[in-house]
């Protein structure tokens, strides 16, 4: 799979989360497989994946970025730009307090990620 994500794209963005905090969490969130503490850190083995992309986008002259793990890719909104202010693991969709724009919290991270990357990637923003 990450050959496949590495050809198919010039440039791949991931957070630059901290796997062994997550399989840490004794109390993850309710979540389905492949999402939350127990789906990044043990069934995905997230770190073992970034570090086969940044080996492979290096050797296919491809860009990787990473995003901080401070970044606040789940409580920012991606319409507005609004950051709440605590957005507890367990919710799993929200509301924007200044748009009513309506989150689902993993997609939403996703659309922050992509662009944060793109800002990286266009004018060497840091996030």
């Amino acid at each position: 799979m990450p050959t496949q994500l590495i050809r198919e794209n010039q440039t791949i963005v991931v957070e630059d989360l901290a796997v062994k905090n997550m399989v840490k969490n004794h109390n993850p969130p309710p979540s389905p497989p492949g999402r939350g503490a127990r789906g990044v850190g043990s069934d995905a083995n997230w770190g073992e994946l970034v570090r086969q992309l940044e080996y492979k986008a290096e050797w296919y002259g491809r860009q990787l970025i990473k995003i901080d793990r401070y970044f606040p890719s789940s409580k920012r909104c991606s319409n507005c730009g609004h950051v709440v202010e605590k957005l507890p693991l367990n919710i799993r969709e929200w509301d924007c307090p200044e748009c009513a724009a309506h989150h689902d919290r993993d997609i939403n991270a996703s659309i922050n990620i992509l662009a944060a990357g793109g800002a990286v990637s266009v004018c060497g923003a840091r996030f």
